[in-house]
């Protein structure tokens, strides 16, 4: 892996793993048009612990709150809401993994994504705090997670507008979307982390360097990013995001219809 690889892997994973645009999908764009390798197992390791440096580096007070007292009410909810995520990542993870070789539906996610978005912008009855989270709103922001799970479907843009449905104030879903959004990384890299091990999977000396500066480019563009988002739901501007989506979808359907190039499949 060369350097600028490891750079441009590494701040794409933490800006879209964050901002509600679908890291997943925006890595495959990458693989498709710039030739670029999706990361390896261990390599892929490495980033999602970057991502959560800067969750942990933002929502500190809230971690080390469920630390000290891990019996407390959100953890509960916590649990409850990654249940639907877990279920669905294990009955469908075939079908989900066929879904990075087809451009056409690559398109539909990102408009999908976008329309989530709008929906999330045009919500104004939001009033419940952290201490209104019903086990309720668990489970449909859990599913709505679940729904963010193929590739170029944002997972924190789906819990987001799930937790805005059910009326909670936009500063308050954005804290328990990506809360919940360290479960799901870390129950991500465990499973990596535990393939890479059954398997063997070593990592060339040359690649530390590169695997260093990875880390570094997902945490710091991670951090960043969390902090941009809370900005923009607070001022219900995620329809930005949406234009992007609506754009690069578009992109992409021409590039497979009219340009017969990337997006074949």
């Amino acid at each position: 892996m060369t350097m600028w690889q490891a750079i441009i892997l590494g701040t794409v994973q933490g800006i879209a793993e964050f901002l509600p645009i679908s890291s997943s999908g925006h890595l495959l764009v990458l693989q498709r048009v710039f030739g670029l390798d999706l990361p390896g197992m261990t390599f892929d390791i490495v980033l999602h612990i970057g991502s959560l440096c800067a969750v942990f580096a933002v929502f500190w007070r809230d971690i080390l709150s469920l630390i000290k007292n891990p019996l407390q009410k959100m953890t509960g909810l916590l649990i409850i809401g990654t249940i639907p995520a877990v279920i669905a990542g294990y009955l469908l993870k075939e079908d989900i993994d066929r879904l990075f070789n087809q451009g056409f539906y690559l398109a539909s996610a990102f408009v999908f994504t976008g329309i989530l978005l709008m929906v999330a912008d045009s919500i104004t009855h939001v009033h419940k705090t952290e201490k209104d989270i019903t086990i309720l709103d668990a489970v449909v922001i859990g599913c709505m997670q679940a729904v963010g799970l193929p590739p170029g479907i944002s997972r924190s843009g789906a819990t987001i507008t799930g937790a805005l449905v059910c009326g909670l104030n936009r500063e308050t879903a954005a804290g328990y979307s990506f809360l919940l959004s360290i479960i799901a990384v870390v129950g991500a890299g465990t499973l990596e982390f535990a393939y890479v091990v059954q398997n063997n999977v070593g990592v060339y000396r040359g690649d530390i360097p590169a695997y260093m500066v990875g880390f570094a480019m997902a945490a710091v563009s991670g951090y960043f990013s969390i902090r941009l988002l809370l900005r923009l739901i607070k001022k219900c501007k995620l329809r930005y995001f949406s234009y992007y989506l609506f754009a690069l979808a578009a992109w992409i359907l021409v590039d497979r219809f009219i340009l017969h190039r990337f997006f074949m499949h």
